[in-house]
Parts: C-alpha cells; sequence; structure tokens
C-alpha cells in the first residue's frame, strides 16, 4: 500500500461527487479534465436508481428492500443472522463483506481501473448515517434512524462500506479523502430530526472512525457547524454560495477547526443551472474573498483560511445537463487556479 503524504489544500479543487451522466467513462473524462489534483469517482444516479445515493450503499444491509424507487427495512424477517454476520464483519475488520458492486456504482469500478499518478490525494464518498436512516423506513414508513438497534447497525455498515472504499482508492494514491454526504443534517434542531447534538457525533464518528485517510462532511443547507466542527472530521464543505455568512457565527469553533489542521472545502459555485449561467470566475472569486474577510473580523487568521480552503460546487452536478455539469466543473478549475495565484 501507498504510503500517505503530506497534503496541503491551498485552494485545490474538487467535487462532491454526483454526476448527470449515464457513461461513466463520459462523467470521468470531465472529471479527469477539470479536477486533475483531486479527481472524485462519479456518481450517476440517472443511470440507476441503485446508483442513488441512498440505494448505492444499502447493499449487503440486513432486510434491505427495494422496490419501485423506495428502499426500505422488512422487519417481518428475522434480522439476527444478518445483523450477526454485520456485526462480526465490524469486529474483525472484514471489509470484504462490505465491498461496492459495479450494478451499484459503475462509475467507482471505472475510476478503479485508472491511473492518477499525478494526483495529489483521490476523493470518494459515502451516505451519512443520518440522511441514510431518515430515507431508508420500516413497513410503516418510519424511518429506520429511530429504531436504536437499527441506527447502530447503519452506522456501522457505513462505516465498512466507507473504509472499503478507502482501502480500493488507496492503490490509485496514498491521499485519499471520504467524505460523508449528510443533506439532513439542514434539519438539525428541528423537529424532523429529533435527534440530540450527542446521539448525531456519535454516529458520525462511528463512521469516520473507520477511515485513516482525510475525513469530510458535505452539508449542502445550512446548519449548526459547531456540532460538524465537534466530529473527527478533517474538511468541513458546505453550500458557500448560498450560506457563505453562516460560518461566521461560530468564530471559536472554526478557529479551534483550523488551528487543529481543519480545512474549509467552499462550494461557492452553485450547482444551479441558472444562477451558473449568470456567474463569472471574477465575480465567485470577489465573493470567496469577502466571506474570509468576514472571517477575519471575527478573529480568523486569514493566512490559514488561504492555506486550509478546497474549492467545490456548492453540491452535487446531478440535477444538472452535462453541459452544465462540465461547465460547473471547469469554473471551479478556472477559479481554483485563480485562487492559488493569490497565494504566490
Amino acid at each position: 500500500m501507498l504510503k500517505p503524504k503530506p497534503f496541503a489544500p491551498r485552494g485545490l479543487a474538487t467535487a462532491i461527487g454526483s454526476m448527470p451522466h449515464t457513461d461513466p467513462a463520459e462523467a470521468g473524462s470531465v472529471i479527469r479534465r477539470f479536477l486533475p489534483d483531486i479527481p472524485v469517482w462519479p456518481q450517476l444516479p440517472r443511470r440507476s436508481f441503485r446508483e442513488n445515493m441512498y440505494a448505492q450503499y444499502s447493499e449487503t444491509l440486513p432486510g434491505i428492500v427495494i422496490e419501485d424507487e423506495h428502499i426500505s427495512i422488512d422487519r417481518s424477517k428475522d434480522l439476527s443472522e444478518g445483523l450477526e454476520r454485520l456485526y462480526t464483519a465490524y469486529l474483525e475488520g472484514n471489509l470484504d463483506a462490505s465491498a461496492i458492486s459495479p450494478d451499484y456504482a459503475a462509475g467507482l469500478h471505472w475510476f478503479l481501473h485508472q491511473k492518477f499518478d499525478s494526483a495529489t490525494a483521490v476523493k470518494g464518498q459515502v451516505t451519512g448515517p443520518v440522511s441514510f436512516g431518515l430515507v431508508v423506513t420500516d413497513a410503516h414508513r418510519r424511518p429506520i434512524l429511530y429504531d436504536e438497534t437499527l441506527a447502530d447497525a447503519i452506522a456501522k455498515h457505513l462505516r465498512l462500506k466507507a473504509a472499503w472504499q478507502q482501502r480500493e482508492l488507496r492503490k490509485l494514491s496514498p491521499n485519499t479523502i471520504i467524505f460523508i454526504d449528510e443533506p439532513y443534517l439542514a434539519s438539525l434542531g428541528s423537529a424532523f430530526v429529533a435527534l440530540s447534538n450527542d446521539t448525531v457525533i456519535r454516529l458520525l464518528n462511528e463512521v469516520l472512525g473507520g477511515l485513516e485517510g482525510l475525513r469530510g462532511i458535505h452539508c449542502c443547507g445550512n446548519t449548526d457547524w459547531s456540532v460538524l466542527m465537534s466530529t473527527q472530521i478533517d474538511i468541513l464543505n458546505f453550500d458557500a454560495y448560498t450560506y457563505g455568512e453562516s460560518l461566521a457565527l461560530y468564530p471559536a469553533e472554526l478557529d479551534g477547526f483550523l488551528r487543529r489542521g481543519g480545512i474549509i472545502a467552499w462550494g461557492i459555485v452553485p450547482s444551479d443551472e441558472a444562477a451558473l449561467a449568470n456567474e463569472s470566475v471574477p465575480a465567485l472569486l470577489d465573493r470567496l474573498e469577502r466571506l474570509m474577510r468576514a472571517l477575519v473580523q471575527k478573529g480568523i487568521s486569514f493566512d490559514l483560511l488561504l492555506e486550509q480552503s478546497l474549492v467545490t460546487p456548492s453540491c452535487g452536478l446531478a440535477s444538472l445537463s452535462s453541459a452544465g455539469a462540465e461547465r460547473a466543473l471547469e469554473t471551479v478549475y478556472r477559479l481554483s487556479s485563480e485562487f492559488r495565484k493569490r497565494l504566490r
């Protein structure tokens, strides 16, 4: 296995993962062109419902049923044998039992057969336990997140999926980045996500704890960023285009996060096609600098912000046209280049 090398983000570009294409090679060629430093394997939800971000990681979960584009757990069956296999694999660190097959991730398997010799790192992603547990339900349409046994099981299941993915990606590059995608954390603190902060942190850390490379969380809505920065993450990725000012509400937590080596992945390039059409690289760069300057006024080191930043789209690109997704990644690439020039 390749040994990790020092990682200096300094405004490098990457992406969330999802693309609108159905051909892995077509999506991958766009990624290779515009994300040469930190390529990401393409999630292709339009190719098959199995590549939906929730179905994609459901494979091998005890009792899982995918039917009519709905994902559920069949609790009428005895799940004890399947749960025992899951916990045995967890305790023994058996990652092979949690492999993600080509039917569920054609883009990942395409990616694993490529060479990225000049890349600084390679990136993957897994759906987080909170969002997964809210979308997957039992027969009564009750989210399995509120079943204590199943909530613990899905966190361990996703931990193994993430760790298997990291192991495979490390064959391509010594530096890996795995993001936990948690869109439903935007509802943290509401009646919709009736979980304590401690429970959220525990579930996220369970998944993160299986990873040895860089670990990140992506949330495309507004949330309590202090909770996320209290987890074991190295990278916080958020929709800075829409919610950029929200980080300034947590100056102490952000300062502590950066000083321990944390990285902010600024989702400054809009993933909405209409918004993207009305933006330019200079305007987005000015927008990003204003957000950083606002944090400096809160006592955050500008040098740390510059050194410990990545640039990404605001969210996944699957909802765009193929041309729109290509434009988004080209904009990210060009913005990253201009950002890095300011560091010289």
